[in-house]
């Protein structure tokens, strides 16, 4: 039986742009940096959730799983940010948007009171695109 889901995969245009972003603009730890040949296994996550990570995924053909095809395809849908990344807590929404804003973080809708709770929406520098959500 499952019992809890762990990683949640993020495509990514630059692994190292990327890691900059999610480390340096968004607060979270590296997780794992492993190299497989030429595959780079890297994770980041919050302070406080331990046992999930986000996978920093590599858009760019690999012998695990993504051909040249597919490469082009889903960088298309993250640069329109047509992938979701995910939805991402904060005690104090207004106080988080500004500390972002003010890292450069991209933000495509400022905070707004929702009938679910209030909710800013951001875009990574690769263009996927975050729910940043404080519940009532």
């Amino acid at each position: 039986m499952i019992q809890k889901v762990t990683n949640a995969t993020i495509y990514v245009k630059d692994q190292n742009e990327a890691l900059r972003f999610y480390t340096e603009c968004l607060g979270l730890e590296v997780r794992a940096d492993q190299t497989l040949g030429d595959f780079r296994w890297l994770t980041v996550g919050t302070k406080g959730q331990p046992d999930f990570d986000l996978v920093l995924y590599a858009l760019k053909a690999n012998d695990f799983s993504l051909n040249p095809d597919e490469v082009q395809m889903l960088t298309q849908l993250v640069e329109s940010g047509k992938l979701g990344g995910a939805v991402l807590r904060a005690d104090d929404l207004q106080k988080t948007y500004e500390e972002l804003k003010g890292k450069g973080v991209e933000f495509l809708k400022p905070p707004t009171v929702e009938p679910y709770g209030t909710e800013a929406v951001f875009k990574d520098n690769s263009g996927n695109i975050f729910s940043l959500m404080q519940n009532k």
